[in-house]
């Protein structure tokens, strides 16, 4: 048995993207963006949570590979470059600067590369702040404009909605064909126990390398897409307060667990939009002002009693199966 998925997670799987190809029929124009944030978010968190869930590597980066995949999308466009070639080179720069940041990685654990990656971080959002004659510095990037496809433009929400969904579908797919492969099964002993992984020949070092690579890659194209779904990009939504937010989501939705950032950046992003939205006094008014704080809350409950996040809680039906 593997890391993959068990036959019911791959359905599960199937019937979700089915049921996000249909739901936008029943959402208004606003829930069409909400939902299309959700998918970009997801590809990013799926990133972490290889790195962290998987890999046992801790990253407070996160938002800066989501950053630099923003940027590089949105400046190659502007630059004359079409969307789908900036696309790739996004990611394949925030996958070799997930290979620069892994290094600390192979001399420091625990607390010490968490501060490590989170300088990365502050380090790349000072850059995009200061550097304006390339970034725009606080004004940042206007009028990114959403691409076409063989002609048929992206440029309407549903269109562009169902770029962002073909996006996590891939993803989605690629991340449970390389858990299940023996890339999977190294990960999980890089993060089980490192020295005995070494002795039964698991390059260590590479694994940790291509784990904080693969883990940047998806960040990189999830920024890519996130740059013409809001159609402007400055440095504020890539400060590490953010790569904190992707952290809670992993922890809250699973950590190490395929459906982990689904749960997770549906409760970070959807739920919020959800009770903003609601109407009334007493009980609402009360969950709209405190939500934060729930949230917070909720993180550290699950971090005691419930390891797992909702995955764990929703039962075997989410959890990733483990080798024997």
């Amino acid at each position: 048995m593997t890391l993959g998925l068990s036959r019911g997670q791959w359905l599960l799987l199937s019937t979700a993207m089915i049921f996000l190809l249909l739901i936008p029929f029943n959402l208004q124009r606003f829930g069409i963006y909400m939902l299309s944030l959700w998918c970009v978010f997801v590809v990013a968190a799926h990133g972490l949570n290889l790195t962290m869930g998987y890999a046992g590597q801790i990253s407070l980066g996160h938002a800066a590979f989501f950053g630099i995949g923003a940027y590089a999308s949105a400046l190659l466009v502007k630059a004359g470059l079409s969307f789908w070639l900036a696309l790739p080179a996004a990611g394949v720069l925030c996958l070799v600067a997930g290979i620069v940041v892994g290094f600390p990685a192979l001399r420091v654990q625990h607390h010490y590369l968490a501060f490590a990656t989170l300088g990365f971080n502050v380090l790349v959002w000072l850059f995009l702040r200061n550097e304006e004659w390339l970034t725009g510095g606080n004004f940042g990037v206007r009028d990114i404009a959403r691409p076409s496809l063989f002609g048929v433009s992206l440029d309407g929400n549903l269109a562009f909605y169902y770029a962002c969904l073909a996006l996590l579908a891939v993803a989605s797919y690629a991340l449970a064909f390389l858990l299940a492969s023996p890339w999977g099964r190294a990960f999980a002993a890089l993060r089980d126990n490192p020295i005995r992984a070494e002795s039964l020949g698991i390059d260590i070092r590479a694994y940790t390398l291509a784990a904080f690579a693969i883990g940047a890659f998806y960040a990189g194209i999830a920024g890519a897409f996130f740059a013409p779904l809001v159609g402007y990009i400055d440095p504020s939504p890539f400060h590490f307060a953010q790569s904190l937010s992707f952290l809670m989501a992993v922890i809250v939705g699973g950590s190490g667990r395929f459906f982990g950032p689904y749960l997770g950046i549906a409760v970070l992003i959807l739920l919020p939009e959800w009770l903003r939205g609601l109407s009334g006094g007493g009980l609402t008014k009360i969950a709209q002002d405190w939500y934060l704080v729930g949230f917070g809350l909720m993180v550290l409950a699950m971090m005691i009693w419930s390891p797992g996040g909702l995955s764990g809680l929703f039962g075997n039906a989410f959890r990733s199966s483990k080798p024997k």
